[in-house]
């Protein structure tokens, strides 16, 4: 038989929707205070006995109750916050549905004692039911609020029995209240049993979030916070609050969440977070978390559960995303200090064995100058200055080339045996003398001057200064004016106008930037001889070497004009077999047009013979009476040009160079120098393409190569080169990849 259906009693409803909304006696007071603060209370007190159940007071400094509304202020779904359903889309306030204190005076004894600012008294009224027992009578009160629950669940003998431990009901009791106790940071509020004269939580109206953090869970975690806010227009939120570091943990987490200024749970935001932070944490622990969310209220649905501690609301996986990403950027750079507890190693000893040591993390804050957080995707993981073993071991073949040569490719550092030269012997000891050579503006090719005093890298150790009585007729503006980039003390200073024009023009064109790259960069490997690859800072660059080193022989030419060493030839290199090979070249343009081959060998030969004297002085090119290269120019140490190249720079430098102008002349000339200098792919044998027989040199020469790149090359571009402003546009230096870039990448994978 099909059982008979019947309206409920309205006492069996009302006990029914109150055993949904009032669980315990802590979320009679959570409803309580919400109704405090919607009143703009400054002040909230809470009184407890037995857990709540046999009294809960709670006392606000508020707007307070009139008169007339306390007939009905126990009533169902009786608000002054909401007149239409419409009004829900805009809602801002905690109470809205009117059914706290009807839901609590149906399973308690209720006494409202409330006063407004313009009544004369306070008027007390007693609730059983949702009904008033007897009309309000006047009595003294201050204005505000104060509402009285007794016997909780005395109807209930279920509830109230299940609810037999009145410690765990107060230790809940305190945690809402902590709770809005934080978020809340200018209202005060306390909490105390009955009876007791000091209050187990209590806040200050004055009181900052993290002062009241403090008083409620202690120094331990105020001293690790982290304050974090973030603000997304397109998803119209806004999120505040503050959260632990890593060196704060324990086994259980604390995650005081708002949204709205309402105190709720969210399972999928907590774990979000506690993701981010297993990490950082040791297994199993947890952090501190106080996070205050402000969405959009018409994005927002509070009407989900009886208790409102579950909210819904619009674009929730892209905000909890939002909020994740913010939380795990504040804790990649709040590394910038740990804790270790010290113990005292002597029984005499000041130090006390429970002082806490902080170390601060000065090595970013040093090379930043400030004490900002460094982010794991702003870290720069090596240090320019550091040296690689390989370094000090320099391969045995110090040629760049390794392909077969006309040319003598054997290099020697000094004169031959048993000779010495009057300049070289006159040089032997730089202290001695130093040697400024006066040189006139008008002339272009001096014709008589005395002993240049060309330095070998034996005659002179490197590296080594004149002594303090030379330094007198020096000028000490920077290391330039002492040492050469081959690391000589200079002999003599240049005064010709056009050298130092050159000079000025390539300082007027450096670019700062790119110096500040070149000088504290971190090498990271060859591509080829003429690309290698660089870090600077959190950026990976892609580097013309070729470029880079004629640029940096330039440079050298000009700012160590006429001090060079002397990288003297095993044997001497005739000019005019030189100009032959260059002419056979496809490279040097010869048509028959041009006259014979041999014709013009020979006027070459003749004509560099003539600039001997000037080539010698300012250069370093030392060429004999029967037109052999003898010497050539030590720009920097362990450094010995690409001389398979030596045929084209003999030709370039009869056709190429303008000999007219006194400028144009070492302008171009250095230029030409420079390009016969600088690493170029043509000279050096590509790996790929090595048969069986060679394998062995190859490997040598594809060691030294590299090995010069790196360690020669790349330490010079440190000091000695100042990159133009042209470099930055002419993809001579370009990037090819950012770390922050890459976090992205790899976060959107």
């Amino acid at each position: 038989m099909a059982g008979v259906i019947r309206r409920l009693d309205e006492a069996v409803v009302n006990r029914i929707a109150a055993g949904e909304v009032i669980q315990r006696p802590a979320n009679a007071i959570k409803e309580m205070i919400e109704n405090c603060l919607d009143a703009k209370s400054t002040s909230i007190q809470v009184v407890v006995k037995e857990g709540g159940l046999k009294l809960i007071q709670v006392q606000d400094n508020g707007c307070g109750i009139r008169k007339e509304d306390l007939d009905i202020v126990c009533e169902r779904f009786t608000t002054s916050k909401l007149q239409k359903f419409e009004d829900l889309a805009t809602i801002s306030t905690y109470g809205f549905r009117g059914e706290a204190l009807a839901s609590i005076s149906h399973v308690a004894h209720v006494t409202v004692t409330t006063k407004t600012a313009d009544a004369k008294c306070a008027y007390r009224a007693t609730y059983s039911d949702g009904k008033i027992k007897a009309p309000p009578k006047p009595c003294a009160g201050n204005q505000g609020t104060q509402i009285t629950v007794e016997d909780l669940f005395y109807n209930v003998t279920t509830r109230r029995k299940a609810l037999k431990n009145p410690n765990e009901e107060y230790a809940k009791i305190l945690e809402v209240v902590s709770r809005y106790a934080i978020h809340n940071s200018g209202i005060s509020f306390s909490v105390k049993k009955q009876g007791d004269t000091v209050s187990d939580v209590r806040t200050l109206s004055n009181a900052s979030t993290v002062d009241n953090i403090r008083s409620i869970f202690g120094n331990a975690v105020s001293r690790e916070l982290i304050e974090v806010a973030c603000e997304d227009a397109s998803l119209a939120f806004k999120m505040k609050g503050y959260i632990t570091n890593a060196n704060y943990s324990v086994k259980k987490c604390t995650f005081l969440l708002f949204i709205n200024h309402r105190l709720v749970e969210s399972a999928a935001l907590r774990k979000a977070i506690e993701t981010v932070y297993a990490a950082y944490l040791p297994k199993s622990t947890h952090p501190f978390l106080y996070l205050s969310l402000e969405i959009d209220p018409q994005n927002v649905d509070v009407n989900v559960h009886p208790t409102k501690h579950e909210v819904h609301f619009l674009h929730e996986d892209s905000i909890l995303e939002r909020v994740q990403q913010h939380v795990e950027s504040n804790l990649l750079g709040s590394n910038s200090s740990r804790l270790y507890f010290t113990q005292t190693l002597l029984p005499g000893a000041n130090c006390s064995s429970s002082e806490v040591v902080k170390a601060s993390a000065n090595s970013s804050a040093v090379t930043k100058g400030t004490g900002d957080k460094v982010y794991a995707h702003q870290m720069v993981r090596t240090d320019s200055r550091e040296q690689k073993l390989d370094a000090f071991l320099q391969p045995v073949n110090n040629l760049l080339s390794t392909g077969p040569s006309e040319v003598m490719t054997e290099v020697n550092a000094g004169p031959p045996e048993g000779a010495v030269r009057p300049q070289d012997a006159e040089m032997e000891d730089v202290s001695d003398l130093v040697e400024i050579a006066d040189v006139r503006e008008d002339a272009v090719m001096p014709g008589g001057l005395s002993e240049s005093g060309h330095l070998s890298p034996e005659t002179v150790p490197p590296r080594k200064r004149p002594r303090e009585d030379a330094d007198v007729e020096m000028e000490e503006v920077d290391t330039r004016k002492d040492m050469t980039a081959a690391c000589t003390p200079r002999r003599r200073i240049i005064n010709l106008t056009s050298v130092l024009t050159l000079q000025e023009e390539i300082s007027n064109q450096a670019h700062a930037n790119l110096q500040e790259m070149l000088h504290d960069h971190s090498f990271v490997g060859c591509v080829s001889p003429q690309w290698a690859l660089a870090q600077y800072q959190t950026k990976l660059y892609l580097l013309n070497t070729t470029k880079l080193s004629q640029e940096l022989f330039y440079q050298i030419l000009i700012y160590d004009f006429a001090n060079f060493g002397v990288l003297r030839l095993s044997e001497p290199a005739p000019l005019y077999e030189l100009s032959m090979l260059a002419l056979e070249d496809p490279e040097s343009g010869w048509t028959e047009d041009d006259g014979p081959k041999e014709g013009l060998a020979e006027y070459i030969v003749e004509f560099l013979k003539k600039k001997t004297e000037m080539l010698k002085d300012y250069f370093s090119l030392e060429i004999d009476e029967e037109g052999n290269l003898i010497g050539l120019p030590l720009l920097i140490d362990n450094y010995v040009p690409p001389l398979e190249g030596l045929p084209m720079f003999i030709l370039r430098l009869a056709t190429e160079v303008n000999w007219d102008e006194e400028k144009e002349c070492f302008e171009s000339l250095s230029k030409e120098l420079a390009m016969f200098y600088s690493i170029r792919k043509q000279y050096i044998i590509d790996e790929a393409n090595v048969t069986n027989s060679q394998n062995e040199d190859s490997d040598c020469g594809s060691t030294t190569w590299k090995w010069t790149v790196e360690h020669v090359l790349y330490k010079a571009f440190r000091t000695h080169l100042l990159p133009p402003k042209h470099f930055t546009e002419d993809g001579n230096i370009l990037q090819l990849a950012n770390l922050p870039d890459l976090y992205k990448v790899f976060e959107r994978c």
